[in-house]
């Protein structure tokens, strides 16, 4: 069923490779036939089933950045992990290019469980996520359908529903912003059929106006420059198609957060802009839910956005660590 992908096997990530893992190219399928593709990392001199994580994310990045760094630390910690491309984008196939869905996207990460439920060097029953930025709410999302999840941690997390559909900080929250948007995107999409090809909406903006705000700087940092450019993530480059993101705007996700009974963690940075997205998912995670106990919120102080996505000495790994082995019974 795995399509043929043409996958780059040179180290060609946007941090150090670890002297203390094992790294290789994986493939993997989806329910709606698309092959995704993989860096698995995996702890040296260590034999048996381990336990496994699927790492994806930020929204419009690719394995070679902040997945596959969070990948890397955590198999330093004990665990076998998967950093994948999510359909459409990076090495990962799918058609047409460049656009997302909040179904498929939430599929994706379920795929990425059965791939690891079937490995010889997994424990099937002790699998976990972690989605950052974009990708920490589809997998609070994956984690509600998913029963095979045992503990999911979501990263400086947006909620891509509410942002497409609602605008930042909840500034474009009413029926006439919707319509605008909305005909905005079908006339896009009368556009692209007429021409036979889909616009591209833009990356991070370059060159960065003075006046722009904070976080549109803290990922120009990111995203612009030599500390997290790649040639395949959409923001460093021309981005998503302008239509790819459509679906989300009629769709929310985690509607049934309050049922998972699996452990969940919201990690956020205190000053990032995108906390109120951590904050909410959290409270609506643990209001009127029998199952609360699990579920933490970690606010991390002075932190903003992007810190979580490369700041080794800001992220906590090891209160991620030891969130994700009590939540797969590891001491």
């Amino acid at each position: 069923m795995n399509d043929e992908l043409i996958l780059t096997e040179e180290w060609d990530k946007t941090f150090k490779k670890s002297a203390e893992t094992l790294h290789k190219k994986a493939t993997f399928h989806n329910r709606y036939g698309i092959t995704l593709a993989a860096d698995v990392y995996k702890p040296k001199d260590v034999k048996g089933v381990l336990p496994a994580i699927a790492v994806c994310g930020p929204f419009g990045a690719v394995k070679e950045q902040a997945s596959g760094l969070y990948a890397q630390a955590m198999a330093e910690r004990g665990f076998l992990t998967i950093a994948f491309d999510p359909s459409f984008t990076g090495e990962s196939g799918g058609q047409p290019r460049y656009t997302a869905s909040p179904d498929i996207n939430t599929e994706d990460f379920q795929a990425a469980v059965d791939y690891l439920s079937v490995r010889e060097d997994v424990d099937a029953n002790r699998i976990c996520l972690i989605g950052i930025c974009g990708w920490g709410g589809l997998a609070i999302n994956a984690a509600a359908i998913d029963t095979r999840v045992k503990g999911t941690v979501a990263s400086t997390m947006y909620d891509m529903a509410r942002v497409n559909a609602c605008g930042y900080f909840d500034s474009e929250d009413s029926e006439e912003a919707r319509h605008k948007k909305r005909k905005a995107l079908n006339a896009q999409r009368t556009a692209d059929y007429n021409s036979g090809s889909y616009a591209r909406a833009g990356g991070v903006i370059d060159p960065l106006p003075e006046n722009a705000p904070l976080y549109v700087k803290d990922y120009y940092d990111y995203y612009k420059t030599s500390r997290g450019y790649h040639p395949r993530s959409l923001n460093s480059n021309e981005g998503w198609n302008a239509t790819g993101c459509i679906s989300f705007l009629n769709q929310p996700i985690m509607r049934y957060s309050n049922e998972i009974r699996s452990a969940v963690m919201i990690v956020h940075g205190e000053d990032a802009h995108s906390c109120y997205f951590g904050r909410d998912a959290y409270r609506d995670m643990t209001q009127n839910s029998k199952y609360a106990d699990n579920k933490t919120l970690l606010i991390i102080p002075g932190a903003v956005h992007t810190d979580l996505y490369d700041r080794t000495d800001i992220i906590p790994f090891d209160e991620i660590e030891r969130f994700l082995k009590e939540a797969v019974d590891i001491e």
